[in-house]
This record gives structure tokens, sequence and C-alpha cells, in this order.
């Protein structure tokens, strides 16, 4: 016999043995959920207009909470309204910023013209 069918047929698994279990173990991919607390503070400290900002906050913060309960559901509800109010409070934060800058200036020039 050559040396190596000898050490081939010494390394194989015994004939007579039983079956090698396998155990399988899930592991759930951490999934990114974002809980839009960093343009929630955003909008709290520069757009609170109507304290948009101040509730999509607490909303960011209740999802943030959900997520590390495990509630995943719940989460995504309450970074869903989130999203939705920190839309809303930069949108109307926008337009009456842009508003109040356009009535300022008509202001300055009609002060202007009278002078």
């Amino acid at each position: 016999m050559i040396k190596e069918e000898h050490d081939l047929s010494v390394m194989a698994a015994p004939q007579g043995s039983a079956p090698m279990g396998t155990t399988v173990i899930n592991i759930q991919p951490e999934t990114s959920l974002p809980d839009h607390i960093i343009w929630s503070l955003f909008n709290t400290i520069y757009m609170n207009w109507c304290c948009l900002g101040f509730v999509a906050f607490a909303y960011s913060v209740k999802s943030r909470d959900r997520k590390m309960v495990g509630d995943m559901i719940g989460a995504q509800s309450y970074a869903s309204t989130a999203k939705c109010l920190n839309i809303w409070a930069l949108v109307l934060g926008l337009l009456l910023t842009i508003t109040f800058i356009i009535l300022k200036l008509a202001g300055l020039l009609t002060i202007s013209l009278y002078i």
C-alpha cells in the first residue's frame, strides 16, 4: 500500500460511527432603522415654528426607546411620525422665515422711499 493511500484511510471517518449532528444558529442582521433624532434636534433648535420640531424630537426619542426594547414595528411607527413632523417643521420654518425676510425688506424699502 502506498503511504498516501494509507494516510487517507486513517483520516477518513470510521464507517460504523453515528452521523454527526449540526447546529444552526440564525443571527438576525442588525437592521438600520433611522429614528431622525438629529434632524428633530435641528428643527427643535432652529425651525421650531408651532412647536413641530419639539414634537418631532419627542417622537424620535420614543422611536429610539422602542428600538432599544426590540419593538421594531413600534419604532418604525414613531420614526415615520417623526419624519413627517420634521418635514412639516422644516417646510413651514423655511416658508415663514422667507416670508418674514421679504416683508422686512419690503418695509425697509417703503420707509426709505418716504425719507
